[in-house]
């Protein structure tokens, strides 16, 4: 056995604690995020106590308008930049940007049992196995009803069954009878109309798994286009855009200026707050079509993007979010539906939703049941924007009556399969 000196002894501990040091400093991470509501201010109270609880780590959030994750965020990221985290609802069409954080998590069961429904809409390929990211919340389109407004018309709501027409023809009597501007709104998003146009007999994919447009499709667009030239719907939220931007009904509809809006879950909080007492409004489930009943399923994702240097951290951070507890009161807050299976299935309180969100969120809730499989294989398809935004930039040229729908939905396919071939290059 070798003989050592205390002073030897001392300098190889000091040695030691100068090789063990760098293992417990983090790297700064930044992670960019938007909000429907408040969850980025949730976000920043979670950072605030992971920060506490692993010494030396450092979070920095960057709060965005959604325009910037849409259309700043793919620029940053194509010339090599960006945050090493960030909070996406298109989710599919980046992951050829994202990380995998499979060898930082934990425990990779753990990841697989509570998320395994939504773990493979970060994957950028068949077959692959990668953790990416988590889906913080579980969204679902869907209609919004001026109840006041049926009240005072003395009409009644259609049932939790009925038809896009009977609830056209219900609404365009409300609006008629108290004189408001339009019956209907959908937001103009390719996303917003993927329901109806499924519910209308859309298959979505043909038997090759490729992007292909039908005759449900088709139903669909000319069903929508007639409903804005016969005044049914709001012309201002389509035709008030050009090319594909995206407009949402809600400010129309706090307005009182539409009976029925099809928007979506993650527009509870906003409802709550900018309605208020106004006037009473409900959630109710998607209207059906011939196929089917459905609406299209979503969320936004917290996502671990190649731009980082220093995936162990981001890997840690992400672990972090998506424990039981930390999504249970993430989700709670927020005023959102779980997209992990564990608090699911327990269920989530609402304590600072009013009446009316929580009843909303319950029929989001339990309408994902109704969801066709098409919807979630659509949602899930990264190149799903191929097909949804030149819906929105062709189906609004025939509603100002540039072109007729069958050109319309020529040109959608003809754009779509463009938009795949150069995305898969």
């Amino acid at each position: 056995m070798p003989r050592f000196t205390k002073a030897a002894m001392g300098a190889g501990l000091l040695g030691l604690a100068a090789v063990a040091l760098p293992g417990a400093v983090h790297a700064e991470i930044r992670v960019m995020c938007y909000q429907d509501g408040n969850e980025c201010d949730v976000t920043a109270e979670l950072i605030k106590r992971y920060e506490a609880q692993n010494a030396g780590a450092k979070v920095i959030l960057d709060v965005v308008p959604y325009k910037t994750v849409v259309e700043q965020l793919p620029i940053q990221l194509a010339a090599g930049q960006g945050p090493d985290i960030a909070r996406v609802a298109e989710i599919g069409g980046l992951s050829k940007n994202y990380l995998d954080i499979g060898p930082y998590v934990k425990d990779r069961k753990y990841w697989e049992a509570n998320f395994g429904s939504t773990l493979p809409w970060m994957r950028n390929k068949v077959g692959d196995k990668g953790i990416y990211g988590m889906l913080s919340q579980m969204t679902m389109t869907g209609p919004f009803v001026n109840k006041t407004l049926f009240e005072q018309a003395k009409i009644p709501m259609p049932g939790p069954k009925a038809t896009w027409e009977e609830w056209a023809d219900a609404a365009r009597k409300v609006a008629k009878a108290t004189q408001t501007p339009a019956a209907m709104a959908w937001d103009r998003s390719g996303h917003r109309f993927a329901g109806p146009a499924i519910s209308y007999g859309a298959k979505i994919f043909d038997a090759k798994g490729n992007l292909a447009l039908d005759d449900g499709y088709k139903a669909a667009v000319g069903k929508f286009v007639a409903w804005h030239k016969d005044g049914t719907m709001l012309k201002d939220v389509w035709g008030g855009s050009g090319g594909s931007s995206y407009a949402d009904t809600v400010g129309e509809f706090k307005n009182g200026r539409l009976v029925m809006v099809l928007s979506g879950s993650w527009q509870i909080n906003r409802m709550q707050k900018e309605i208020g007492n106004a006037f009473d409004w409900v959630a109710v489930p998607n209207p059906c079509g011939p196929a089917a009943c459905s609406g299209m399923p979503g969320g936004a994702a917290w996502v671990a993007l190649k731009t980082t240097k220093s995936p162990k951290e981001v890997g840690q951070f992400l672990d972090f979010m998506a424990q039981e507890a930390n999504v249970a009161e993430w989700v709670s807050r927020t005023n959102n539906i779980p997209a992990h299976a564990g608090v699911a299935k327990k269920g989530v309180s609402y304590p600072s939703a009013g009446p009316a969100a929580q009843a909303a969120l319950g029929v989001f809730t339990s309408g994902t049941s109704t969801l066709a499989p098409a919807a979630y294989a659509l949602q899930g398809y990264k190149y799903n924007r191929a097909l949804m935004l030149p819906t929105v930039t062709r189906v609004t040229q025939a509603i100002v009556g540039e072109i007729s729908v069958d050109e319309a939905v020529t040109k959608i396919s003809a754009d779509m399969a463009e938009a795949v071939k150069q995305a898969e290059k």
